[in-house]
């Protein structure tokens, strides 16, 4: 295993682009077909769009609305643009698990002995989380209308989908990174929830941060989940946008330039 993993960057050099994206395929219809073979493993991405846009809706929505002046139909303008947000980072998490899971499972020790690229085996496994994520996101649209949303610009709402599939993918080096250092998937969901929840509620995704204190105001400001939310928002119902728009592009490229290079180098040498 020792001497597969020192020779795997010229295993990788040795292959040209046409096989590397001939293995991606090959490994992204792997992990599509066991998806179908364990469905249970999409429940976060079918059940969450629904019980988060039901319970802020029709819990929160009504409260929050009369503060922005709108009451819960204006609250649902507000925060469907913000759930596009949130899913972006928490179906990120799924990667890392899957990632250990394969490793815990041995599959990893089958991909390192076939003639295959190994960076193919991390773009599929990104690949596939983000196909699972615009499934989520099209569930959450389908619900968002039938609880009253109101699509004002179609060619905004697939801008911010493109922005926070962007935002996804340099999210997902994170989790793969988790997944490959980590001993157990349930070691990699629990990180996420540590990392996941500050960032998701002390943001701008489920209501204004106005009215919070100042010290956490400081620590939305420089929120990236803040800045996809409010991106979203404007390209959907309307408002500023450039701003939210270039920060949001640059945490991306960022989070992407540091923790791609940690992921693969981690996943090489990992024995």
């Amino acid at each position: 295993m020792s001497t597969a993993t020192a020779t795997a960057p010229a295993a990788d050099a040795r292959i040209p682009l046409r096989g590397h994206l001939r293995h991606t395929g090959a490994l992204v219809r792997r992990n599509l077909l066991w998806i179908r073979q364990d469905p249970e493993s999409m429940a976060d991405a079918v059940l969450m769009p629904v019980v988060f846009t039901l319970l802020f809706v029709y819990v929160f929505g009504g409260s929050i609305g009369q503060a922005l002046g709108g009451g819960q139909d204006g609250y649902v303008q507000y925060v469907i643009p913000g759930m596009i947000a949130m899913m972006s980072m928490t179906l990120s998490q799924g990667v890392g698990t899957g990632f250990s899971q394969d490793f815990n499972s041995g599959v990893m020790d089958r991909f390192r002995s076939l003639p295959i690229g190994r960076g193919s085996v991390l773009f599929a496994k990104i690949s596939v989380e983000l196909l699972r994520m615009l499934f989520a996101t099209t569930l959450l649209m389908v619900v968002s209308v039938l609880v009253g949303f109101d699509i004002d610009s179609w060619p905004g709402l697939f801008a911010a989908v493109g922005l926070s599939t962007v935002f996804a993918s340099s999210i997902m080096w994170v989790f793969l990174t988790l997944g490959v250092i980590m001993k157990s998937a349930q070691s990699v969901q629990a990180m996420g929830f540590l990392v996941l929840f500050p960032l998701q509620f002390g943001s701008s995704i489920f209501a204004p941060t106005a009215s919070m204190p100042g010290w956490l105001q400081a620590f939305t400001d420089y929120n990236p989940l803040s800045t996809l939310a409010d991106a979203a928002r404007g390209l959907m119902v309307g408002g500023p946008v450039a701003h939210d728009l270039w920060v949001t592009l640059g945490w991306s490229v960022a989070i992407t330039a540091v923790m791609a290079p940690v992921a693969i180098h981690k996943f090489r040498t990992k024995s």
